[in-house]
């Protein structure tokens, strides 16, 4: 644990990031900025990154008098933090007239102290699935090599090698090619959500553009079935999950894909069968655990209606359908995440709190994952129309009285596989 602050970061506006030790390092909350408590300092985990943050000026308390004040040396800087680990604090910084929208990464506070970074961020989850460490190119290249020589004709097969593992490196598809663990079904290209911060479609005359493309076609439950059986079959602790960044909502793609569960399980039992979805249609969800889904997860930035339309800006759905598809889905005995993305004072929020406690009470939510929000702070506030954030607790706080107050709700990042779910949840994904 840290005894004193880490020093405040700035780059030069060259690539080179240095450290003012006349300034501590402070985080935001909300729209504001606040000392952070040392005990919520851990160093950056590897696989993270520093960015620089063009047009902001980066906002620190000064050693010698206490009294917060801007760094006007370069620009600010913020980490990236891998995932597995939640941040607790923004980056704070002031920003000035001309600055470009930030693109669609987490911008977590960072600061420097005794030759190492260090960020306000908790480990919420100990599977190493996506561990910086656990790929190895070499073999990720000839999995991949040797996937698209068994599947020539299965298109699938082609976009989550050629686009998603090898353009992007998406770390499910690479493990995917490594036969191991969750493997990513896409199966959507249209959605009924035209979300603020999409990660595969942006219209061409927004301030940002999409991290990747999204799919283009419309699989087969042939397609589906024929590489995802093997896989369910024969990787350690195996997953197939419909649902991914490189598409739009499966749901809307539900008969392909129950038709899919029903072949699959007609060759296998083996493995967890989940679906990632913004939740809008409970009827389909109900016919695809009818089929044989086993866990659901739900994406939403706040558990708080008026918060989630105006981001996910819904078509012919709205924020109960999610509610009652997490419902449908402990109805008929399977596992319940939601997908929740954190906002340093936002989610944290005593409103939020109060209406995360009724959803959680009122699904019997199974888990949530925490996940690091990918947007730029001021440009989603302003999108949703948020100007007061109201009282916060700190997320260090929340999830504290949230696991409190319900023991059996498991926290984390990832889906869990099935033998997580049926008991061992702490399972030891290093063998």
């Amino acid at each position: 644990m840290l005894t004193r602050s880490p020093y405040l970061l700035y780059s030069d506006g060259k690539g080179t990031i240095f450290e003012d030790t006349s300034l501590y390092a402070t985080g935001r909350s909300g729209w504001d900025a606040f000392a952070i408590p040392t005990d919520e300092w851990i160093e950056l985990p590897d696989g993270g990154n520093l960015y620089e943050l063009p047009g902001r000026r980066s906002i620190g308390i000064d050693v010698a008098t206490g009294n917060m004040r801007l760094c006007e040396k370069g620009w600010a800087v913020a980490a990236f933090i891998p995932p597995a680990h939640t941040g607790l604090y923004l980056a704070a910084y002031e920003t000035t007239e001309g600055a470009p929208t930030l693109p669609l990464f987490c911008y977590t506070a960072a600061g420097w102290l005794d030759n190492k970074f260090y960020v306000p961020a908790v480990r919420i989850e100990q599977d190493i699935r996506q561990e910086c460490a656990g790929y190895d190119d070499t073999k990720i290249k000839s999995g991949t090599q040797h996937l698209l020589e068994t599947y020539p004709h299965n298109r699938l097969v082609k976009h989550l090698m050629e686009n998603c593992c090898m353009t992007y490196n998406c770390p499910a598809a690479r493990n995917f090619s490594l036969s191991r663990w969750e493997c990513p079904v896409p199966s959507s290209p249209a959605c009924n959500a035209n979300c603020v911060g999409c990660i595969s479609f942006q219209p061409e005359e927004e301030t940002i553009v999409s991290t990747q493309d999204r799919l283009t076609f419309r699989p087969t439950a042939e397609e589906i079935v024929e590489f995802t059986v093997p896989h369910l079959m024969h990787a350690p602790y195996p997953i197939i999950s419909f649902g991914q960044g490189c598409e739009g909502e499966p749901l809307l793609m539900w008969e392909t894909i129950r038709e899919a569960i029903i072949s699959i399980r007609k060759h296998t039992d083996k493995g967890s069968i989940n679906i990632n979805t913004n939740g809008s249609r409970p009827d389909a969800v109900k016919a695809l655990c009818e089929a044989g889904l086993n866990s659901i997860r739900v994406s939403t930035n706040s558990a708080r209606k008026h918060i989630y339309t105006p981001y996910y800006r819904p078509n012919n759905y709205q924020f109960e359908d999610i509610v009652e598809s997490l419902k449908v889905m402990r109805d008929h005995g399977g596992w319940t995440s939601i997908n929740y993305f954190v906002f340093p004072g936002m989610t944290d929020s005593i409103e939020e709190y109060e209406a995360l406690r009724k959803l959680i009470k009122e699904t019997g939510l199974n888990m949530i994952q925490w996940r690091n929000f990918n947007i730029d702070p001021d440009w989603y506030l302003g999108q949703i129309g948020v100007t007061e954030t109201g009282e916060a607790m700190g997320v260090k706080q929340l999830q504290e009285l949230i696991h409190d107050e319900f023991p059996q709700l498991k926290f984390g990042y990832f889906n869990p596989s099935i033998e997580r779910i049926k008991g061992n949840f702490e399972v030891d994904f290093a063998h």
